[in-house]
């Protein structure tokens, strides 16, 4: 075919049409040219405001009936054709209502502020928190919806900014990947302990959480419990173990039962927090004297790797509601409990 200049090339921007035309200049520069594009026929080219300029070749309009070039007609069941006489024309049909160019892409990247490196195949992966979906890579987009811990999700490609691209609801969202690991993830927490412990868990919930506990228990019950810990926790578990007022005598046993176990906690990833004895009211068969000399007992013999949480202190300055003297009401368990997570997560 003489003067063709490309056959069935990708159009991306003007820059490349001019330069595929300008290429060409020295050998035919005085030939006219006709633009074929894969579109719908269309009868006026020139009124016409939906033109596809997805796909195309240009070829010399020799090649084609000049009636064809002029009018915009079909070539043929697949093509329709645009004349122009030069790459000066260019300009004139590429005009502002053509298709997103790359050029436009490129700087629509440049708007979002992050690019998605697409994976060949989507990778299982679970949520190790509650996380946001969100409809663009960072807290500044609207919010989709919030996965529980351990969510599975199926992500398809990661940005440039820490996010990771997920399926979600037959279209593609975006989780922080700080909150997403490959790995089904470890219990978060484990609370272990006696009464206290248990009417916790009944005025806080259980959620995520691991409760080992039972009304009335001290040394012997913890000691024949305590392998359980191992078993439900994983890497990154951290346990919070509130044992000792049935049987405050027994702070050393406690103590060195713990420290043994820390070399095995320690190789799974799991941090260990003990939390104080905590006060109770006047007249009944426990005193704070001795909660205070079983807590300083276990904080001075302790292995090193274990926090201290002293929530004794805690409810001493801040107050708390009993009925009995030892138990406390929903609200003081509340208030606990937040006291042990903020304390936790500000040592992380």
């Amino acid at each position: 075919m003489i003067g063709t200049v490309a056959a069935a090339f990708a159009i991306g921007s003007k820059t490349d049409l001019v330069g595929l035309v300008q290429a060409e200049e020295a050998v035919i520069q005085e030939e006219n040219f006709v633009l074929l594009r894969a579109t719908p026929l269309l009868n006026d080219y020139e009124e016409s405001e939906d033109v596809d300029y997805t796909e195309g070749m240009l070829v010399s309009d020799d090649s084609i009936d000049d009636d064809l070039a002029l009018n915009g007609s079909s070539v043929d069941d697949s093509f329709q054709s645009i004349g122009f006489v030069s790459a000066l024309d260019i300009d004139d049909i590429l005009t502002s209502t053509e298709a997103v160019t790359i050029e436009e892409q490129a700087s629509s990247a440049v708007e979002l502020g992050y690019t998605v490196t697409a994976y060949s195949n989507a990778v299982m992966m679970y949520t190790t928190g509650r996380v946001n979906v969100r409809d663009g890579a960072g807290t500044d987009y609207e919010r989709l919806a919030t996965l529980s811990w351990s969510t599975p999700v199926s992500v398809t490609g990661e940005t440039d900014n820490g996010w990771y691209q997920i399926d979600y609801d037959d279209s593609s969202a975006y989780v922080s990947a700080e909150y997403v690991q490959e790995s089904v993830p470890a219990t978060p927490y484990i609370f272990v302990g006696d009464s206290r412990t248990v009417q916790m868990e009944a005025a806080v919930g259980t959620g995520n959480n691991v409760w080992i506990s039972k009304v009335g228990q001290g040394y012997s019950w913890f000691k024949k419990q305590i392998d359980l810990i191992s078993q439900n926790a994983g890497n990154g578990t951290k346990v919070i173990i509130n044992m000792g007022v049935n049987d405050l005598a027994n702070a050393s046993k406690y103590a060195k039962l713990i420290n043994s176990y820390m070399d095995i906690w320690t190789e799974q990833g799991i941090t260990v927090y003990y939390a104080a004895v905590t006060p109770v009211n006047d007249g009944i068969n426990v005193t704070n004297a001795q909660i205070e000399t079983f807590n300083a007992t276990m904080q001075s013999s302790l292995d090193s790797r274990i926090t201290w949480i002293d929530g004794y202190s805690y409810l001493k300055n801040v107050g708390f509601s009993s009925s009995d003297g030892l138990h406390y009401n929903n609200s003081t368990y509340k208030t606990l409990y937040n006291f042990y997570m903020s304390t936790i997560e500000g040592s992380i």
